[in-house]
């Protein structure tokens, strides 16, 4: 499927990017043994609801591909889904089969990337130092998550981004409200994480509305950050 979306025609994975670098967020879930369909569902709508238009599901989760047909069935075109924490050809295979778009990966991992690309899906490869960006890059990756982002911080997107211009940064792991502004403004085209987006216990005590109301503070946070960054160095 293809759509008319913004400038051109865009295939489904450059939907996908576009759609997370024109939020700013992407929303991740780990789930539970014994998660019902439905609950995961109106989790889902509810980052939907506050925003979001690209969401990760990790394949370390119990009956992931099970959750991610059933996103993919409700949802459509209105929103694609990641396959999070994706360690080998064979789980990237098996999320594409499901429906996922977009392949997200904690490390450099080469079959994962070439998986992703031999069946047009995006690929957001991790790595942490220059040498994996580097090796994201040149192995075809469409964004590289930098990950555990709170261990450089906000200024080592600048330094990623004074020798890798061209690249797209995603930091994750430990962004906070607080933080994430600065990420942005340093250079990062997005931000993500799972625990910003999805509580439990915030959510048994205040509802799904607590979820709509993080993503939505996320993209508010995005935007602001975007509309006051100067130049990079």
């Amino acid at each position: 499927m293809q759509e008319t979306y913004g400038m051109g025609t865009m295939s489904n994975r450059e939907r996908a990017i576009h759609l997370t670098k024109s939020t700013g967020v992407l929303p991740a879930m780990k789930l539970k043994q014994n998660e019902q369909p439905e609950d995961v569902l109106r989790w889902v709508w509810a980052m939907y609801e506050g925003g979001a238009r690209v969401v990760e599901i990790t394949m370390t989760s119990p009956g992931v591909l099970d959750h991610l047909k059933a996103i993919v069935t409700e949802f459509q075109d209105r929103l694609f889904v990641a396959a999070g924490t994706t360690l080998d050809a064979a789980s990237a295979r098996d999320a594409i089969a499901a429906g996922a778009q977009v392949i997200v990966s904690p490390a450099v991992i080469p079959e994962v990337i070439a998986t992703a690309r031999r069946y047009g899906v995006a690929c957001y490869s991790g790595a942490f130092t220059p040498t994996e960006c580097l090796n994201a890059m040149q192995l075809g990756a469409d964004m590289v998550k930098i990950f555990p982002a709170a261990l450089a911080g906000p200024a080592y997107m600048s330094n990623l981004k004074m020798v890798f211009p061209e690249v797209d940064l995603r930091p994750s792991g430990g962004i906070s409200p607080e933080n994430a502004g600065s990420f942005i403004k340093h250079g990062a085209c997005a931000i993500s994480g799972a625990r910003n987006f999805f509580d439990r216990q915030a959510v048994e005590r205040e509802g799904v509305s607590w979820i709509t109301q993080q993503v939505a503070r996320y993209i508010d946070i995005v935007a602001k950050a975007r509309a006051e960054a100067g130049p990079l160095p």
